[in-house]
């Protein structure tokens, strides 16, 4: 079922055609939130992506299985499994139950991402909902004699597991020079290798998230789950594997390792990794005090921002930007974004008002053609983009009478229009959607008619003036009044 797509591959570093492992269907599993706080615009672009992803293999027709996790224990503040579980120092910071955590944030999780008008995955798994699953894992991993116990903790043997495996498969990493880069072991350490992880990590007294198992009470580490649950739900071998390029180095190469040394395979077929976020320049994060968070942007709440971005603006400034590329956060960037996205929004609100001629001149076959081209080339957004503005610029051609368009070719442009801006990209028109303006302004254009045809032209340029202030364009035209923001 060749579908001429191509998708880029971590694992082999190039692009590949894409044969799925049981075609029609696909399986895709996306490394999810740890809601142990509000969710970062890093994360945003990511669950973006891979919505655009999931929308795309949908309209080529295939039978998705989405699974997008939520990481609600285990996941602790260092990758190499020091510091405190993030769940239980949140609980205690905000005097909650850790499990009051999860559920405050995976909500706010949930409603940012319905504010990017995002599809929600087919199914939405829990870390502790699938405990007894990570356990019998961990159980085989030590059965085929690549992970150990010592005193209630069972760490995966790294060493071991390199003799048949390549652990670095995914990043192409040295094995030794990692090892020279990975301070030794202490005194108080009971790991026997520098990189050996944990599975499944002892309780402490005041752990309040704790399981009992075959090795004692405890918690499962963060990596397990990822493996234990994309088994669960697609397979031992699925297709897709994403995630931010962040996960590669650490939690996904330890995912292979978990998966191979259980089921002797390659989890996923092909890994896909979304690029970092940047703000003028320099990475985003926290403590470089540029890190805004999707509701501290959505408001203009930052002292970076110049003003508030709609959630739908947000989005087109993130698809503006291929999803392997640095996308970098400016204040003239996003306002570039706001009115490119005004622009067509625009173009699409006169579709409905074009006349169909009886003969036309617009070839959109080639345009459609060209959008699938680019899509199909490693989902490249910003191609389309360019084209879904040529749509723009034909529509307003068309309306102001210098070209024309058969009744066959006005159907087969807004169906593409549809299919790319509003099923494939998910965008919506968020000013259509209020209906109250869009009632104020109809009733406001009708007072300036009424006011022209009795040729009281100083309250007719006294409403236009005054709605330009505002940020409203009044455009005139043989078939009426239309209006747009600017």
């Amino acid at each position: 079922m060749d579908k001429g797509l191509q998708l880029y591959n971590t694992l082999t570093r190039k692009k590949e055609n894409f044969e799925p492992v049981n075609a029609p269907h696909v399986g895709m599993y996306v490394c999810g939130p740890t809601v142990y706080s509000d969710v970062h615009l890093g994360n945003c672009r990511t669950f973006i992506s891979f919505d655009l992803i999931f929308r795309y293999l949908k309209y080529l027709g295939y039978k998705v299985r989405y699974v997008r996790n939520i990481t609600d224990a285990g996941h602790l503040e260092g990758d190499r499994d020091e510091g405190d579980d993030k769940f239980a120092k949140r609980a205690k910071l905000e005097q909650l139950e850790p499990m009051e955590i999860v559920q405050k944030y995976t909500l706010g999780f949930h409603d940012v991402l319905r504010m990017f008008n995002t599809l929600p995955p087919s199914i939405e798994p829990t870390a502790t909902g699938h405990i007894l699953e990570q356990i019998e894992m961990i159980k085989e991993i030590i059965a085929n004699g690549y992970a150990y116990e010592i005193n209630g903790t069972v760490y995966f043997d790294v060493e071991k597991y390199s003799e048949t495996y390549n652990y670095t498969v995914l990043t192409n990493r040295n094995l030794e020079d990692m090892l020279a880069n990975t301070r030794e072991l202490g005194g108080q350490d009971e790991k026997r290798g520098r990189l050996d992880f944990a599975l499944w990590i002892k309780a402490k007294p005041e752990t309040l998230m704790r399981w009992p198992s075959p090795w004692g009470v405890g918690f499962p580490g963060w990596h397990i789950e990822c493996s234990a649950m994309s088994a669960k739900y697609l397979g031992e071998q699925f297709d897709i594997h994403g995630g931010g390029m962040d996960l590669a180095a650490t939690h996904h190469t330890n995912e292979i390792a978990q998966s191979e040394a259980c089921y002797h395979q390659q989890p996923a077929k092909y890994w896909m990794h979304t690029n970092m976020l940047t703000v003028n320049g320099t990475r985003m994060s926290k403590s470089a005090g540029n890190g805004f968070l999707p509701l501290e942007l959505f408001k203009g709440a930052h002292p970076l921002l110049r003003k508030g971005y709609s959630p739908m603006t947000v989005k087109f400034f993130m698809l503006q930007a291929h999803y392997r590329s640095t996308l970098d956060f400016s204040n003239d960037a996003l306002e570039a974004s706001e009115k490119g996205f005004r622009r067509l929004m625009n173009a699409l609100s006169l579709l409905d008002k074009l006349e169909a001629s009886a003969e036309g001149e617009i070839d959109v076959a080639g345009l459609k053609s060209r959008c699938i081209q680019a899509m199909s080339d490693d989902f490249n957004s910003p191609v389309v983009i360019a084209e879904l503005f040529e749509a723009a610029r034909l529509i307003n051609t068309i309306y102001d009478g210098k070209a024309k368009i058969s009744a066959e070719q006005l159907i087969a442009l807004k169906q593409l229009m549809q299919e790319f801006v509003y099923d494939i990209f998910g965008l919506k028109d968020e000013e259509s959607s209020n209906l109250e303006l869009n009632a104020v302004l109809d009733m406001v254009i009708d007072i300036r008619k009424n006011a022209k045809e009795n040729k009281d032209y100083a309250t007719s340029d006294k409403i236009r003036i005054g709605l330009q202030d505002m940020g409203i364009q009044l455009k005139d035209s043989k078939e009426g009044t239309t209006w747009n923001k600017v």
